[in-house]
């Protein structure tokens, strides 16, 4: 499968579904004209994409092997250099895995139980928190420690329960680029006697950076062989890959759907490598630009404002 990948952007104010081959991004009604698509056939967004993937899925990567020579013959332009890049789509819902690569888990001072002990630690951040790359970062008055996690984010493409490892790499849509903002100071209560508060710490407004775009499941060889990254004002922060996770993608699939029904376009933030601010002893502040990148998939940036809070 040609490599592509699916994207909303915005453009006058207006957003749109598009399709990206070659670094080029198409718009997808234009591009199904171009194809002589029936209109009616095409989804209208991206949440409508992941809402009947198998259905769209052949027709969308059909287009997209289509698109380079119907541009080449005058018939597909590409659009606007003006139009931005829009989160890819809503997500239902955002489930985070903590603790997923033991290097990470060592830089935070975390004491694993041995892994044939253990199973993934899930927790849901609040899909609000979603922003596009180019988008701010809001640093809220609460925070004084707002730091950074690169993630792979798995969009899930059908509904489905108890789904047994070795098939769950069967039910992912896509992959796309997610920026677990994490202010670590909130993620701890000492007025409670649960002393964890990853909701808190994690669900802010614009704490989930993502995107550029979704890169379908087909054109990612090895979900588990993917190099990250991610810089801070130019300066590498992060540097792994996802064949150090703890539990791999297929497993924390079959986690979560023995536990609950995933949803098409539910969104999996499968852990992140060692090198955050919290175990280098240095927090983001306003004015910083972090650059989050995946390997195959793309990279998006974000730089950090205070929060002017509105009066109520």
């Amino acid at each position: 499968m040609n490599w592509h990948s699916l994207a909303t952007y915005e453009l006058a104010g207006d957003k749109r579904a598009g399709l990206v081959v070659a670094d080029t991004l198409y718009d997808l009604a234009a591009l199904g004209r171009a194809c002589e698509i029936d209109p009616a056939s095409l989804p209208g967004d991206m949440n409508q994409v992941f809402a009947r993937w198998a259905q769209h899925a052949p027709l969308l990567a059909d287009m997209a092997g289509r698109a380079a020579q119907l541009a080449t013959s005058g018939k597909l332009a590409a659009v606007d250099a003006a139009a931005t890049y829009a989160v890819p789509y809503q997500p239902g819902r955002i489930f985070g895995v903590a603790s997923n690569f033991y290097d990470h888990a060592d830089e935070m001072g975390t004491k694993l139980a041995a892994r044939s002990e253990s199973q993934p630690y899930a927790f849901m951040k609040a899909e609000t928190s979603v922003i596009p790359t180019g988008a701010t970062v809001l640093m809220p008055p609460e925070t004084a420690k707002l730091d950074w996690e690169v993630e792979l984010g798995v969009v899930i493409g059908q509904r489905c329960r108890h789904v047994p490892v070795e098939d769950a790499l069967s039910v992912i849509a896509g992959y796309t680029v997610f920026n677990d903002i994490s202010a670590r100071d909130l993620n701890r209560r000492t007025d409670y006697p649960f002393t964890h508060d990853w909701f808190r710490g994690k669900s802010f407004d614009t704490f989930g950076p993502m995107g550029p775009w979704v890169v379908p499941a087909g054109c990612i060889a090895d979900p588990q062989n993917l190099r990250m990254s991610l810089t801070v004002n130019g300066e590498t922060m992060q540097d792994g890959n996802t064949s150090q996770m703890i539990f791999s993608v297929a497993e924390q699939i079959a986690y979560l759907s023995r536990i609950l029904t995933l949803q098409p376009g539910d969104l999996i933030a499968t852990g992140t490598p060692d090198g955050v601010g919290m175990g280098r002893g240095v927090f983001l502040k306003p004015g910083d630009n972090m650059v989050a990148w995946i390997e195959g998939i793309g990279s998006i940036e974000n730089a950090v404002a205070l929060e002017a809070l509105a009066a109520r």
